[in-house]
């Protein structure tokens, strides 16, 4: 077996590709600036999120570039989620702040509006969720939600997420306060794909 050349950086975290059945989750490229500048600017698909809509579009070369880094670094992947049937654009789902050491990453995602009620969050998090426990064998993946967005909370729920306490005014977007709840998933309570476990 060949050693390793010490002249290497530290191995790089593939984006992965995965498929489900009904989306496509891939790594974000340079062609997705106008999709990402177009769902980050919209007012409101992002009433609840921890900061304003993107009003230039170089936040989204910008974005893409921290998505490129995240992967080089090794510290996480964010994926575009596409419809299978079409290809057509719907957001991205991404596990972030990998942590070796505690085995510990956050979730984190975002969908534009015509893809509201319709699973595809609940879906793409779980095929990612699925790599990300069995790739940075993690123990523990947390996510946090505004106390507002009910849909959101629903989502992490479906997934087996279990919401342990609330951050009372942890952020504050254009001058308006706003309380967080926090969500954890425990590698033991992970059911990868619930309708199949036996009733």
């Amino acid at each position: 077996m060949p050693l390793p050349d010490p002249a290497l950086p530290d191995p790089a975290l593939p984006s992965p590709t995965l498929h489900t059945a009904r989306l496509r989750l891939r790594p974000v490229t340079s062609a997705d600036a106008d999709a990402l500048f177009a769902l980050h600017s919209n007012a409101y698909v992002l009433r609840y999120w921890d900061s304003p809509p993107w009003t230039e579009p170089a936040r989204a070369e910008r974005f893409i570039t921290a998505c490129r880094q995240m992967a080089e670094d090794g510290s996480g992947a964010r994926l575009i989620l596409e419809r299978a049937a079409d290809g057509a654009f719907l957001g991205w789902c991404g596990v972030t702040r990998w942590n070796p050491d505690y085995r510990s990453a956050s979730l984190g995602y975002c969908l534009g509006e015509a893809a509201w009620g319709h699973g595809y969050a609940t879906e793409g998090a779980r095929a990612l969720l699925q790599w990300a426990f069995d790739t940075l064998d993690l123990n523990r993946v947390q996510a946090e939600t505004d106390t507002r967005n009910v849909a959101s909370a629903h989502v992490l729920e479906k997934l087996g997420f279990v919401r342990e306490g609330t951050l009372r005014e942890d952020c504050v977007v254009n001058g308006e306060v706003s309380n967080s709840w926090v969500f954890g998933l425990i590698r033991r309570q992970w059911r990868p794909a619930p309708s199949l476990q036996p009733h």
